[in-house]
């Protein structure tokens, strides 16, 4: 990145709210139906047809702003923001324009030393999705099904300075969305996307640069690709005297480059005006504080209280907050097992490095938080090693079965009697007085390599701890 400009990044997050029907008809918002089955007048555009407002995409709408610390507007008005486009077939989108749901929130985000950090949210709006356009190499095709599913915009002040940041807001904005239950977060469906504007200033200018937005990212690697590309092809244009203009572009995932797609309109280019068809949205005070008492909690709060609670540090606290079913796991699991570190530890890396490899979230898991307490238990009680753990761990996911029953059938439990594990060192000493005595002689790391031999003889199968106890009683 450059010394001489300043990033100004802003994001506009598309979340299309968890209901059952579209935004204005009955239509059903399940996806991967055959294309263009799942439509009827109100969302195809047909003369006459009048949209009736979902109430369920408000109320989870109304949580999002809650959620987003911002001020939710008593009156909203929805309105028509006209273009021309083959997936939209009322040749406009319902949205909200002047008079949003609501304004003035932000996330707050945390650096590696934990400042804090506040990324202002200028407004949350309702409006409902457009269709798809399908392209193939001799035509175009247009499926309507996602026409009128209702989505919720929630557009950033300009605040974040780097990719990276970009990347860790829109993370922060997911676990938000995921926490509170109004939007599946599905990027790979689209139902969770967003548009980023770029711009550069030189450091200490108070005018912001030209803002070129890119459309449609729905991956955080995306996001992060796209801006460090837009940023060095702005850097190396103003750095030659160029002249950065106001355009629209597409990240091609293949290239790993930004394209133009058009130049960028102006919002009097919509041509907005009020929606005929609608009355204004009036949100009651009570309404608003209903809501609020029935809040889940959020991933701010649940990263402090799993730090007070289980002792974990700030990182490890961060990553399970992210996920609130995963939250879920990890504490079913430590109410159990008693040991909050060693269940971080197993959830951070062998589960989630499992449901990252299987593309799965945490319900999808094949192991039951009971079963896999089983196996935690095991290891605390020095029943069997890590090592062994992570070959049962591995016949779990493949057999089914529970860990006892690997554990027993394949004879794996450790042998804790001292004195059995007390003859197998007193042979090793025996076979190896050359590296005895270079011990007392002052090399101790010898010790580790007489402890290897220790387990090697024993199969893996003695107690560590005792075999370093035993070992270092007998060379002492």
């Amino acid at each position: 990145m450059s010394n001489t400009y300043e990033i100004i990044i802003g994001l506009e997050v598309h979340a299309q709210l968890l209901t059952k029907s579209k935004m204005f008809c009955a239509c059903s918002t399940e996806f991967g139906l055959t294309p263009n089955s799942n439509i009827c007048p109100v969302c195809t555009g047909q003369p006459g047809a009048l949209p009736v407002l979902n109430s369920g995409a408000v109320d989870h709408a109304i949580r999002t702003a809650l959620a987003l610390n911002c001020k939710i507007n008593e009156t909203s008005v929805f309105a028509r923001k006209n273009y021309f486009y083959p997936d939209l077939p009322k040749g406009y989108q319902i949205s909200q324009h002047e008079e949003p749901l609501a304004v003035k929130g932000y996330i707050e985000l945390y650096d590696k030393q934990g400042v804090p950090k506040k990324i202002g949210i200028t407004r949350v709006h309702m409006e409902e999705d457009a269709g798809k356009n399908i392209h193939s190499d001799k035509c175009s095709f247009v499926d309507l099904n996602r026409s009128g599913v209702p989505l919720v915009e929630i557009v950033s002040e300009p605040d974040m300075r780097s990719p990276q940041e970009a990347v860790s807001y829109f993370k922060k904005l997911r676990a938000i969305l995921d926490c509170i239950g109004v939007c599946a977060c599905n990027m790979e469906e689209g139902n969770l996307r967003c548009d980023a504007n770029v711009s550069l200033r030189k450091f200490g200018a108070d005018k912001f640069g030209t803002k070129v937005e890119i459309k449609n990212l729905n991956s955080f690697r995306f996001l992060e690709k796209a801006l460090s590309y837009e940023v060095e092809r702005q850097t190396q244009m103003l750095d030659s005297g160029e002249k950065i203009e106001q355009e629209t572009r597409l990240f091609d995932a293949v290239s790993g480059i930004t394209k133009s797609m058009r130049k960028k309109e102006e919002a009097n280019d919509y041509r907005y005006f009020p929606e005929p068809d609608l009355t204004p949205l009036v949100i009651k005070k009570d309404k608003i504080k209903s809501t609020e008492q029935n809040m889940p909690e959020l991933p701010d709060a649940k990263k402090k209280r799993l730090m007070s609670s289980y002792g974990l540090n700030e990182y490890d606290a961060d990553v399970l907050s992210s996920d609130v079913l995963l939250a879920s796991y990890y504490e079913k699991l430590v109410s159990i097992v008693k040991e909050p570190k060693l269940c971080s530890n197993w959830v951070q890396t062998d589960i989630m490095r499992v449901l990252n490899e299987q593309k799965i979230s945490i319900q999808a898991f094949k192991i039951k938080v009971e079963n896999m307490a089983e196996l935690l238990l095991l290891v605390n009680k020095g029943s069997i090693n890590q090592n062994t753990a992570k070959s049962v761990f591995s016949e779990m996911l493949s057999g089914g079965r529970s860990a006892k029953d690997i554990v027993s059938e394949k004879g794996l439990l450790q042998i804790q009697d001292q004195s059995q594990i007390e003859a197998i060192v007193d042979e090793v000493i025996a076979s190896n007085t050359a590296q005895v005595e270079q011990y007392k002689q002052g090399k101790t790391n010898i010790a580790g390599y007489l402890v290897g031999l220790v387990m090697k003889q024993s199969k893996g199968k003695a107690n560590p701890v005792i075999v370093n106890e035993i070992l270092k009683k007998k060379l002492s």
